[in-house]
């Protein structure tokens, strides 16, 4: 058994309260920190989650926002993703979720995700496929995190945020200063739920500027 298959307390802390994976404590922690959602009670408020497999953060933000009898129909949630969303019974009852399955880099996909926006926030926890050797993964994993920022810069909302994943190397310090270009304020965070030989972090925009 790898170091990445043994259960630790946030994979079993998933497993107990019905997430698909661990990662969800990765953006509750990021909401409750920074109040990510604080504007999601607003009629009509659209997140789009991109890399969403194996669905953990959309069931994160239908359970909190979504799903409630005193917020009923105003979040308008869309995931992409390659991969097909865990089977799970959360998502087949909320009328105001849609999942669509292709890469979200592709002309016609993002074509899609431009008809169903404009987004009020954007979280991204995709990341390529990993070879093994850090500096590839870091350049493939800012390349993906530019063509989200890129994504974002025309899809969201004036005060929108963002929240992007991205493994740590030289270039994620341009890419924070893109940022700092289109947000009023920004943020590199690391959750304490991110493994501790992990070189993930994740970067945050607040308040997209007109």
């Amino acid at each position: 058994m790898t170091l990445y298959e043994k259960p630790d307390f946030w994979s079993l802390k998933a497993k107990k309260e019905a997430y698909p994976a661990r990662s969800v404590y990765k953006l509750k922690e990021i909401d409750e920190k920074f109040h990510f959602f604080k504007h999601a009670k607003q009629t009509d408020f659209r997140v789009l989650d991109i890399g969403a497999a194996p669905g953990s953060w959309s069931l994160y933000v239908l359970r909190q926002y979504g799903m409630t009898s005193n917020n009923h129909g105003n979040l308008i949630l869309t995931a992409v993703d390659l991969q097909l969303l865990s089977n799970n019974n959360d998502f087949s009852y909320c009328e105001n979720f849609s999942f669509i399955q292709g890469d979200f880099t592709h002309g016609p996909v993002q074509e899609e995700l431009i008809h169903r926006g404009p987004y009020n926030t954007i979280i991204s926890d995709a990341a390529p496929p990993t070879t093994g050797s850090r500096i590839v993964d870091t350049q493939r994993s800012i390349s993906l995190a530019e063509e989200v920022f890129s994504f974002a810069k025309n899809c969201l909302i004036p005060g929108g945020n963002l929240v992007i994943k991205v493994f740590q190397g030289g270039d994620t310090v341009d890419l924070l200063k893109y940022l700092r270009e289109c947000f009023n304020s920004t943020k590199s965070f690391k959750p304490k739920s991110c493994r501790s030989n992990s070189f993930e972090t994740y970067l945050l925009g607040f308040g997209k500027k007109n």
